[in-house]
């Protein structure tokens, strides 16, 4: 199990090649807890609507703009470390799990994961 973790405490990291970005054992979701955070201060809007458990569009398959005729989608655990991070909550992710969240504005339910295959050729 790959479980990874950072407590919202944490300071960003500095100074990362891309390789230490995106290759490392939690392929990048700490990089997009960063960006998460830094989009937190910018864009306050967002992060409450994130609260409230909305799954707003963010740069990574899973968010929900409007009320679909399927009421189910695929999303990647990329977008729930950023998300996570927009609702001020530590990061989080079993990334040997998926990840079911229905969003509070449409109703839409998202099922995340890091199957590439999966993101591909949803449902």
């Amino acid at each position: 199990m790959t479980r990874i973790y950072r407590s919202f405490s944490e300071p960003d990291r500095k100074n990362l090649t891309w390789e230490e970005t995106w290759r490392r054992e939690d392929k990048g979701l700490i990089k997009n807890y960063e960006v998460g955070r830094a989009l937190a201060i910018k864009e306050p809007e967002l992060a409450e609507k994130a609260k409230r458990g909305e799954l707003p569009v963010l740069g990574y398959k899973g968010g929900v703009e409007k009320v679909l005729k399927k009421k189910e989608k695929i999303g990647a655990l990329n977008y729930i470390a950023e998300w996570q991070a927009l609702r001020g909550e530590d990061l989080n992710i079993d990334m040997d799990e998926e990840m079911v969240l229905t969003c509070t504005r449409t109703g839409v339910t998202v099922t995340f994961t890091m199957d590439l295959e999966k993101l591909k050729n949803p449902f």
